[in-house]
């Protein structure tokens, strides 16, 4: 196969790695595995026009992208609308879309599976037509990381140490708002009060991460938080990370194909966060799963459940 590699140089594990160093290697590892490559390290400022010019490129059989769970998401929207396939090399905080693949976290291990992988299918989603391969949030969350994007900090370890201060002010001061839902287009449209809502790319496994175990099950997850006081966000950080998120009384939880959501008191739109992105969404929110149609490069060893490809068999 042709590919494009781009690493992002300011994604996590990247920052302290000696890029030059490692692009010779992946370089080798990719042709002693038959393939024809070239690697390109670019800053996180220039990451996605980076992408996005790889996939427009001739002849460009799958693009590799390096970095964190927001370059990877990028990556994934941009190969699959290129029709692409998509290999990860995971260089951020939680790698979460990696974790889903079942491949190794660490930059260097990640490249003889990539090189020596097959390619498989999988879901992605859309919240208003934008892609995300992991999750859709609001409330929680996005409070979460907007506190958080306010604080200092310039590392890996830093992100998560402003990730935990975050944390505990929002279990202080919990998110309470107005949403109305619609599951399927089953016209119910459902009014609830929540402090959170969150969709993602196939229903959550039981970790305490919040990544799907299976890419492949053709159905979104959709979680909803009942208001809570600090005394039950204390009981819902506990359950988390004990995996037992749907356990946990105040979280109601369901599967569907698309998800419309309205935020009635947010006529200017609202924060949510879309794979870890903070993003301004308007009030009126469509989320669609669109099964099997990204392609992703995985371990051969790999014992999944993925859909085979097959040239051609493109959804879109």
């Amino acid at each position: 196969m042709r590919l494009k590699a781009v690493f992002n140089r300011d994604g996590g594990t990247f920052r302290t790695t000696d890029m030059a160093a490692y692009s010779v290697h992946a370089k080798q590892v990719f042709q002693e595995a038959g393939h024809d490559i070239t690697c390109e390290v670019v800053a996180g400022r220039d990451v996605v026009q980076a992408l996005e010019d790889a996939a427009r490129e001739t002849g460009i059989d799958a693009l590799i992208a390096g970095g964190g769970d927001g370059t990877i998401s990028a990556a994934a929207g941009i190969a699959w609308k290129a029709g692409i396939a998509l290999g990860v090399v995971p260089a951020g905080t939680m790698n979460l879309f990696a974790r889903s693949l079942k491949l190794p976290l660490d930059i260097h291990a990640a490249l003889a599976p990539l090189a020596k992988g097959r390619i498989e299918r999988v879901d992605i989603a859309s919240v208003n037509g934008r892609p995300f391969v992991h999750q859709f949030s609001a409330g929680l969350h996005a409070r979460m990381v907007r506190m958080r994007n306010a604080m200092d900090f310039a590392s890996r370890f830093g992100k998560m140490r402003a990730s935990t201060r975050a944390a505990l002010g929002v279990m202080l001061r919990p998110s309470r708002f107005e949403v109305v839902f619609d599951i399927d287009h089953d016209s119910r449209n459902e009014h609830r009060i929540v402090s959170a809502i969150s969709v993602s790319n196939n229903p959550f496994g039981d970790n305490p991460l919040f990544f799907a175990d299976n890419l492949t099950g053709g159905k979104l997850g959709v979680y909803l938080t009942d208001p809570l006081e600090p005394v039950g966000m204390a009981k819902l950080a506990l359950d988390i990370l004990l995996g037992r998120l749907k356990e946990n009384g105040a979280v109601s939880s369901t599967t569907a194909e698309v998800v419309s959501l309205q935020f009635p008191k947010h006529r200017g739109g609202t924060l949510c966060v879309v794979d870890g992105e903070l993003v301004r969404m308007p009030r009126d929110v469509e989320i669609r799963l669109h099964p099997g149609a990204l392609n992703v490069l995985v371990s051969a060893k790999a014992e999944t459940s993925y859909r085979l490809w097959e040239p051609g068999q493109l959804d879109g």
